[in-house]
């Protein structure tokens, strides 16, 4: 904005200006002057130009409105020429009209003349059976006729539609007489030319009369057929099936040489009779077959019987197909075809037999159920065979090559309702496989009064790759019969099941195995509970325990994992084991009282050396080759179980501040009972530890410490190893994931390898008793499945290792049979589906497990380690 006050201030800032005044305002005033006049300047010329404008505007609406008088002009005139020219043409378009109904008349008579010609001679060519020449004169009266139809209200022209239709029915009563005089007579060969001209004429007369003849050659060539082959007589039974087949070969060959001529082709007359022959065929065969079912004179439909007339009758639909098809047929075996024909005599006569397959599939059944009992009876291994690492079952491969055999066979069948019957029986006896044969090789087995024994090692691994291949194996099987089963039954086939029983199967196994090492190792907890680790005054090397146990686990190691050809069951194999001698080392902690803080140190020595010569197992079979470090992980995490207990008991109880608090770091529960008893494994005196128990409390209830748990998992799984063996379902429950990690280890029990449960002597009774059991006890019994290292093998009543005979074991048998009562369902109210089913919980968990080894599960796979050996 302009202030003149700053301008004035600007121009005369200093005193010394003030003499510039005068000057200053006569040129202000000059300035003023010229802008005056600018001013009047403009505001002349704008007065112009205003006026100018408006002059303009209403020359413009002048010219707008003369233009408008013309455009009136232009549109009058245009009306007066187009009234001038209808005038002119208005007689022109009246001759057009007459024209062309001149024309209409003349065209019509013209056709009504030569539709009245034409039918008096179709009349005298009927009647002389000159049936080439009918053929043509029918279309064209026929399309005469056509004409005529809006005409139909003249009475001459309705009488001559009427007698036109007349004469058409003449002519189709007058050629089908012909051919049943004709065939009547057999004088086909004489009178076959005329009657390929009458089939001219039925072709004139359309669809209905051409169907009125080839319904009556099929009836009339089929009729010795139905009353030589009657489903009541003899020689309409499923014996004589060929005969039929035979039969009407030959009635097709006498078509081809005699009545082929007669017919046009485009009827395919020979495909009409077929079909005729096939309809009535499989009417024959469903009153058989269903008269078959309903016999009570003990006389059951024979399967073989069965069989054989199936599959003579789709051996003649195919080949009927090929005849008949321009392309050939798709085979039996595949599943789509590249024709874009659909097939005409697919299952035409064998829809009949689909219904009573299910005697087929029960027969399939029955010699199922007489196999089992057979593999059961063999040995794993051959007798004159080597053994080998990866050596399967032979049954196993009898049992899927019989399958084999089986689905091709019955997809050549039916591909619906029998084929999912069938997948049921195959999952049926898959199960029985896995439970009546697999189990029982790595169960004992007794004959009289020889006492069970542990199977062998071999048998073991035999098992065990043959439990691997039935899994895979059965996935293909899945996948083969869903590519031969029609789509709409395609989510009826599951064997995901079966295959989760075999990896059930292969889980038990691998706990087999460790169980062998932990029988090898017991001398070796027995002294360290010999030990008196009370009375050590110094920390030296390691006990002399440890070094006897790695020798004896490496021992057995080396000769197990040079069996495993796979890598993931050696390494299933080294982690359960590593998780069960973590265990038993905590068990045996608690079986050790008192223990010093010296002696403390020691055992966390000794675990350290443990925990060394774990990473070497799984690569002691290959030399110059490193751990996965996924295993050496593991390996870590679960000796490091060991540690919080070992550390607390390396703290002296004085200050007794010191214990508490280290209880509290390290073990981290709020129970009064645990940390009693943690107090009883240090050796200390009831007196001593009143002070203790108010510190505890004290600690306990302060605010940093209000997030601990009530109970320590790691506690209660000690309070279940030094127990009783009745307290095996609780003491898993209680050890929780902490305890429980690792891969399908099915039941590692610390119980099992507690000083009570384990005397000096092995008592192979119990072993197969305990892998049967870990298959039917496979999950937990409050719903967790066995696959922790936590969770206790079920154990026989006679305790794990010592002779049933002692009233000490006695005792135990009662306690253990009383605490299965509590909490399972007994065996005979069990039955075989909840063992399928604990076989299968198992198996989901251990392939889940397995799958995180690395690589396709069912592979071999190189895990930075060769532990497979061999």
């Amino acid at each position: 904005e302009y202030n003149p006050i700053d301008h004035l201030n600007a121009i005369f800032s200093h005193p010394s200006t003030l003499p510039s005044i005068s000057k200053t305002s006569s040129a202000l005033s000059k300035h003023q002057d010229e802008i005056d006049r600018e001013i009047s300047n403009l505001v002349q010329r704008q007065s112009i130009s205003d006026v100018q404008s408006v002059q303009s505007i209403q020359a413009a609406k002048n010219d707008l409105a003369e233009l408008f008088r013309k455009v009136e002009d232009v549109r009058a005139r245009a009306l007066q020429t187009e009234e001038a020219i209808t005038e002119m043409t208005a007689d022109i378009k009246r001759l057009d009209n007459t024209k062309r109904n001149l024309t209409l008349s003349m065209t019509a008579l013209k056709r009504l003349q030569m539709l009245t010609t034409a039918y008096e001679q179709l009349r005298g060519l009927s009647s002389s059976r000159q049936y080439r020449d009918c053929a043509q004169l029918l279309q064209a009266v026929i399309q005469l006729m056509a004409h005529f139809k809006s005409y139909r209200s003249i009475d001459q022209i309705a009488a001559l539609g009427r007698n036109v239709s007349d004469l058409q029915r003449e002519l189709l009563e007058q050629i089908c007489e012909d051919f049943e005089v004709t065939f009547a007579k057999a004088e086909v060969a004489q009178r076959r030319g005329m009657l390929a001209e009458a089939c001219l004429v039925m072709d004139s007369l359309g669809d209905n009369a051409r169907s009125r003849l080839i319904t009556w050659y099929c009836n009339t060539q089929l009729r010795e057929y139905r009353q030589v082959f009657r489903s009541t007589e003899e020689a309409g039974s499923l014996d004589n099936i060929s005969r039929r087949y035979a039969w009407f070969r030959r009635m097709l060959k006498t078509y081809d040489d005699e009545h082929a001529v007669m017919f046009p082709a485009h009827w395919r007359m020979n495909e009409m009779l077929a079909n005729a022959f096939c309809e009535g065929t499989r009417d024959d065969f469903r009153n058989i077959l269903s008269r078959s079912v309903r016999r009570t004179d003990g006389h059951s439909l024979d399967v073989d019987l069965l069989l054989s007339c199936l599959q003579e009758t789709l051996e003649f639909e195919h080949t009927l197909e090929r005849r008949f098809s321009n392309t050939s047929r798709a085979s039996i075996d595949t599943f789509s075809s590249d024709s874009e024909r659909a097939p005409v005599f697919s299952q035409a006569i064998s829809e009949a037999f689909e219904p009573y397959l299910s005697v087929w599939v029960e027969a399939q059944d029955k010699k199922l159920s007489a196999m089992i009992p057979q593999y059961r009876q063999q040995p794993p291994k051959p007798p004159d065979e080597e053994f080998s690492s990866q050596m399967v079952i032979p049954s196993s491969i009898e049992l899927f090559n019989f399958y084999r055999l089986t689905l091709a066979q019955c997809a050549k069948l039916s591909r619906g309702a029998r084929l999912v019957e069938l997948s049921r029986v195959f999952a049926k006896y898959l199960d029985q496989y896995a439970q009546q044969v697999l189990l029982f090789y790595v169960s004992e087995r007794s004959s009289g009064q020889t006492p069970s024994k542990t199977p062998p090692l071999e048998d073991t691994i035999l098992v065990l790759n043959t439990a691997d291949y039935c899994f895979n194996t059965c996935t293909q099987l899945e996948e083969k019969i869903k590519g031969r089963i029609d789509e709409s039954v395609n989510g009826s086939i599951d064997l995901q099941s079966q295959a989760d029983a075999f990896m059930g199967i292969a889980s038990a196994t691998v706990r087999a195995l460790v169980r062998r090492v932990e029988v090898d190792v017991e001398p070796t907890w027995r002294e360290m509970r010999n030990t008196g680790w009370s009375k050590m005054e110094s920390v030296g090397d390691q006990s002399s325990w440890v070094g006897e146990m790695l020798r004896r686990i490496k021992s057995r190691c080396e000769e197990i994992l040079g069996m495993l050809h796979k890598q993931q069951y050696a390494r299933a194999f080294c982690d359960n084991l590593v998780d069960s001698i973590a265990n038993a080392f905590i068990v045996n902690i608690f079986q050790c009282k008192p223990i010093s803080e010296v002696g403390a140190e020691q055992m966390l020595l000794d675990s350290y050396v443990l925990k060394k010569g774990f990473e070497e197992l799984l690569t002691m079979n290959a030399s110059n080759t490193t751990p996965p470090a996924g295993y050496i992980k593991r390996v870590n995490r679960t000796m490091s179980r060991i540690d919080p207990i070992l550390k607390t008991l390396q703290v002296r109880p004085s200050p007794p501040e010191a214990l508490v608090q280290a209880y509290l770091i390290h073990i981290a529960d709020k129970s009064d009972t645990n940390f009693r008893k943690f107090l009883d494994l240090k050796g200390l005196r009831k007196q001593d530890q009143s002070h203790l128990m108010d510190l505890f409390q004290a600690h306990r209830a302060s605010p940093r410490n209000e997030s601990l748990p009530q109970s320590s998992a790691l506690l209660a799984l000690l309070a279940a190893g030094g127990g009783a063996a009745t307290n095996h379902s609780a003491a898993a429950a209680a050890a929780g994931p902490t305890i429980a990690s690792g891969i399908g280890s099915l039941s590692s029990s610390a119980a099992t390898l507690s000083t009570s449960n384990l005397p000096a002597r092995f008592d192979p009774s119990v072993f197969g008793n305990a892998i049967m059991n870990a298959a039917r006890d496979g999950v937990d019994r409050f719903g967790t499945p066995n696959l922790g290292g936590s969770t206790p093998l079920p154990q026989t009543p006679s305790g794990a290792m010592s002779p049933p005979t002692s009233q000490a074991q006695q005792q135990q048998q009662q306690q253990h049979a009383t605490s299965r009562s509590s909490f399972e369902i007994p065996a005979a109210a069990m039955g075989t589906t909840n063992l399928n089913e604990n076989l299968r919980n198992i198996g989901k968990f251990f392939k889940r497990d397995l799958g995180g080894f690395g690589g396709r599960f069912g592979r071999q796979v190189e895990d930075g380690g060769g532990g497979g050996g061999g």
